[in-house]
């Protein structure tokens, strides 16, 4: 009765081939249980740092290059153009500024470092930190001042630079608005 019970196997097929036994091996402690509570927290807990290690280290595979430009640069230009939009503003409006003042007073090229807080070396005869400041049309990208002579401090050559810009009109200028930008690197 044993044998009908558990031997399903149709009577009439001709097979040659002898069932091979399985052996099933547990230990007391498992019982008949897959899985034992330390076997999933072992597996949990290698699931939790294969993710932190991915979330962790996968940024710095994506990310291709560290910006050379940080946030005391950023803060600094800022601070300039602020300042610069203070020595270039005139009586006539909102952030109207005469461009005629480039190159006088505080905004000579030789006092840059004094006026600005730029950091400089042997007893301020080399600047640490390059400067450019100038006069763009609002609607042009070639990074070229709007006119001659609205530009002061260093030569820009599109290098990693800190940027701040304020839309400004200027007092007889051609164009509604202009952009004057500040970097710093």
């Amino acid at each position: 009765m044993l044998r009908d019970r558990f031997d399903t196997r149709d009577e009439n097929t001709n097979t040659d081939r002898a069932r091979s036994a399985t052996i099933s091996i547990s230990t007391p402690v498992s019982g008949d249980r897959g899985q034992t509570t330390q076997d999933f927290a072992v597996g949990i807990g290698i699931f939790i740092l294969a993710v932190a290690f991915v979330f962790s280290f996968l940024p710095s595979i994506v990310t291709p290059y560290d910006s050379a430009v940080g946030g005391a640069e950023t803060a600094q230009a800022d601070r300039i153009s602020d300042k610069v939009l203070e020595e270039l503003i005139v009586d006539g409006g909102p952030n109207e500024i005469d461009p005629g003042l480039i190159g006088t007073g505080s905004l000579e090229d030789n006092n840059l470092a004094d006026t600005f807080g730029l950091r400089t070396a042997d007893d301020g005869d080399i600047r640490i930190d390059r400067l450019n400041v100038r006069i763009q049309e609002l609607d042009n990208d070639d990074n070229e001042p709007a006119e001659a002579g609205w530009e002061f401090g260093d030569t820009y050559d599109d290098q990693p630079a800190a940027s701040s810009a304020r839309i400004v009109t200027v007092d007889g200028g051609e164009e509604d608005a202009y952009r004057l930008v500040v970097r710093v690197w």
